[in-house]
């Protein structure tokens, strides 16, 4: 069964969701979704998810590892807002949630029915699109996905967005 179709919001209550990780692509997809709110008046959502913990045998290395992850995802998206500040001159809302990504994604469009866009960038390199872009590229149905081509320079994306 698919998801209802979001609410219609006006254009200054609409969010543009960036999953925030470690890609290069990532970089591009930021920068689309801060230059879109920018010029619709928009804000940006950044979402990093940690995956979840998998050592139930060592309980003071799993906290270790936990503590960690949550370090670098504090960092990532420090980062992101970052440059979505010195785009848009306003800051983005920080999200960080722990499990699977694609359930954390669908998670998140459930509760927040705001955001109306999710911003990709595909990957580059032979492999493919990128982790994200095959992950999320059919499985979201609930909002459409934009996937901006992830060797887009700065001009380009500017271009376009």
């Amino acid at each position: 069964m698919s998801e209802p179709a979001p609410p219609i919001l006006p254009p200054s209550q609409r969010k543009f969701l960036v999953i925030v990780d470690q890609t290069p692509e990532c970089r591009v997809a930021l920068r689309f979704a801060a230059r879109r709110a920018q010029h619709t008046g928009g804000i940006v959502t950044l979402l990093y998810v940690v995956p979840p913990a998998d050592f139930q045998q060592w309980a003071g290395v799993e906290r270790v590892m936990r503590e960690e992850a949550y370090q670098e995802a504090e960092r990532a998206l420090f980062e992101a807002a970052k440059t979505v500040n010195e785009i848009v001159g306003g800051k983005p809302e920080l999200v960080t949630r722990e499990g699977r990504a694609l359930d954390e994604v669908r998670a998140l469009l459930k509760e927040d029915r705001a955001i109306a866009i999710l911003v990709l960038a595909a990957g580059t390199a032979k492999e493919g699109p990128g982790p994200l872009v095959s992950m999320f590229g059919a499985a979201v149905q609930a909002i459409p996905v934009t996937i901006v081509p992830g060797d887009f320079t700065n001009d380009q994306i500017d271009a376009l967005a």
